[in-house]
């Protein structure tokens, strides 16, 4: 039987490209195209019979229209506000998402980081493990007699209620925004392209110039990938325009801070805290900047070794599995999972 051919569309660099074609199935004939423009994927659709997109440019009338054979257009990740459900859907062809596990995980991650500061985690803890009573003598607690933070603090804060804002609006930056929402969090985002309105609407985000979402909010969140545009972009000036007593949270790509700035920013006391899981060399040198500001236990700095997204498995082929599920299982004749269409 020959190969069935299947169309990926996709951002990501070769890296993660051979990590897909390696998982996929050996009945399928895979053509990769990073960054397409909309002419290249209109001329690649002709006799494709499946369309696997990565969150690189939109499904439109005119591309279903183009893939006369097209039998599933599976979008990996949970982004389908640029997908015309409505032609998929009058073409008769499927449509599908599929959650990424990674990408939850890391924004499962950004959650802990901006807890971690907002209660000063690191630093409660130390408190604790010290033994030290601060004047008050132990006594065994009852439902009426306890000592409620018996260290005396007096700026410790809470995530409810915040605006947090989201720099690079990718699909981590879509499942942190629904985590949030339980948290009553005011959401600014800023990426290139702004989102549709339904799409804004439904995570209850809204627009920002970066210089306004730096000045606004409470907690900064950092998603950029690593591009020639990005690399240590995040600097001297990025710091100072954000708002004093905010906490800067990173768990995008490695390479994006610059990190003597940042350890800066730390020291002058201008942020409540700092949370970061992505360094320039990793692993992280002993001379990182970082490493010297958040070594006092009082200090409300939070690193993480490039541990975001969990534990993956060893070969990345084994992660992109589920890239095909749904494709195996219209060979198979079985029914989609998370269809919408």
């Amino acid at each position: 039987m020959s190969k069935r051919p299947t169309l990926f569309i996709t951002h990501r660099g070769l890296f993660h490209q051979q990590a897909a074609l390696d998982a996929a199935p050996a009945d399928l004939e895979v053509t990769m195209l990073r960054t397409p423009s909309k002419d290249q994927v209109l001329a690649a659709l002709p006799g494709v019979e499946f369309l696997i997109t990565e969150r690189s440019g939109s499904i439109d009338a005119d591309v279903i229209h183009a893939g006369g054979s097209l039998r599933l257009i599976q979008r990996l990740g949970s982004q389908t506000h640029d997908i015309d459900l409505d032609a998929a859907r009058a073409a008769g062809v499927p449509v599908c998402y599929l959650p990424i596990r990674t990408c939850i995980m890391v924004a499962e991650h950004l959650m802990m980081q901006m807890l971690a500061l907002s209660k000063r985690a690191r630093e409660m803890t130390s408190i604790v493990l010290s033994g030290e009573a601060f004047g008050h003598e132990p006594t065994r607690c009852t439902e009426d007699t306890f000592a409620y933070n018996w260290s005396g603090q007096t700026d410790l804060r809470g995530l409810w209620g915040s605006t947090v804002g989201i720099v690079g609006m990718g699909e981590i930056g879509f499942e942190l925004a629904r985590r949030l929402k339980p948290f009553g969090c005011r959401v600014l985002y800023n990426k290139r392209n702004r989102l549709p309105t339904h799409a804004e609407t439904e995570l209850d985000a809204h627009y920002a110039p970066l210089d306004e979402l730096l000045a606004a909010s409470d907690f900064v969140c950092i998603l950029l990938p690593f591009l020639p545009e990005t690399e240590q972009s995040l600097d001297a000036a990025f710091f100072a325009r954000m708002k004093t007593g905010a906490c800067f949270v990173s768990a995008g790509g490695s390479g994006v801070i610059d990190e003597a700035a940042l350890a800066e920013a730390i020291a002058s006391g201008r942020l409540y805290g700092v949370a970061v899981d992505n360094f320039t060399f990793e692993p992280i040198r002993p001379d990182c900047p970082l490493l010297e500001p958040s070594r006092p236990p009082t200090s409300n700095v939070v690193l993480t070794p490039h541990t975001a997204a969990g534990t993956v498995p060893a070969a990345q082929r084994d992660l992109r599995l589920d890239d095909y599920q749904n494709l195996v299982r219209v060979l198979a004749g079985q029914d989609l999972v998370y269809r919408l269409v």
